[in-house]
């Protein structure tokens, strides 16, 4: 089986769409895909569907659409036979796949792909780089693990309760993965490719200081002192007035520094605890 949620849902069995079209479904299969191989509790599927007021008739609808789902992965099996002629007897049935376990259900990958598990496999080989101080392989990992979002994650699932946190929870640490391979660039000079890319972040994520800083560090080495300083007083001014809030210290000694410095100046990063730079 092979998983994706990075992006819109796609659950495919041997090369055969299993994900349904009406929309409960959808969200049954969704939850039980980003746990593969792992037991979803009933009570999870029935919060995430009813939002915390089920009817009485939750756990008989739910195996409805339990049932839906494996005639869907039922059919993808027996299309997968009849691509492969050669292939051994005791194929497994639709109830292997998506199992019934006491007090929830498993959706069995087989051992196929999943985006999720890729992506936090590069993700992690990229965090020991960055680490070990190897910041250009550090940057390649991790530029290969944020290629696998094609967009938010569940982008066409309507999502409840249990759906939103793990969207949630997706996004923080796409948005952490973005952050080290952005430093990792940065520590590898490529501080001008970075501008366009920046810009962007910097109006999405209006509040993100270690995006803003960032942004104002490639400026600075870009030989546009100016901008730099400008992005720092929207970012002063987004924050106090969105959220009441004065810039970190850090981000404050990044602007003392680039005040202090001449256009020309050499950058010198700190450590990863640090997360932004000192000038000079």
């Amino acid at each position: 089986m092979d998983i994706e949620v990075l992006g819109t849902l796609a659950v495919r069995e041997r090369g055969v769409s299993v994900t349904p079209t009406a929309p409960k479904p959808r969200q049954v299969l969704a939850l039980l895909a980003l746990h593969a191989d792992q037991v979803v509790p009933v009570s999870a599927l029935i919060e995430e569907l009813w939002q915390g007021a089920p009817p009485r008739s939750a756990r008989t609808t739910l195996q409805t659409y339990v049932l839906q789902l494996r005639a869907l992965i039922a059919t993808a099996l027996e299309q997968g036979e009849d691509e492969d002629e050669a292939a051994p007897a005791g194929r497994r049935t639709a109830k292997d796949v998506l199992v019934t376990l006491p007090g929830g259900y498993l959706l069995n990958s087989g051992g196929g792909t999943s985006d999720v598990r890729e992506f936090d496999r590069l993700a992690g080989m990229g965090y020991r780089a960055m680490d070990a101080g190897d910041f250009p392989n550090a940057a390649r990992l991790l530029r290969e693990a944020l290629a696998l979002w094609s967009g938010p994650a569940f982008a066409d699932v309507p999502g409840g309760i249990q759906l939103d946190m793990e969207t949630r929870r997706l996004e923080e640490t796409r948005l952490c993965a973005l952050d080290q391979r952005i430093e990792a660039d940065l520590r590898i000079g490529r501080h001008r490719e970075l501008l366009a890319e920046l810009t962007v972040l910097a109006s999405r994520y209006r509040t993100h200081e270690n995006l803003h800083g960032q942004f104002m560090l490639a400026l600075h080495r870009s030989g546009r002192r100016g901008e730099a300083l400008d992005v720092y007083q929207r970012l002063r001014a987004t924050l106090v007035r969105e959220l009441g809030l004065e810039p970190s210290v850090a981000l404050r000694r990044l602007q003392r520094s680039i005040l202090m410095a001449g256009p020309e100046a050499p950058v010198a990063a700190e450590t990863n605890s640090e997360r932004l730079v000192r000038v000079g």
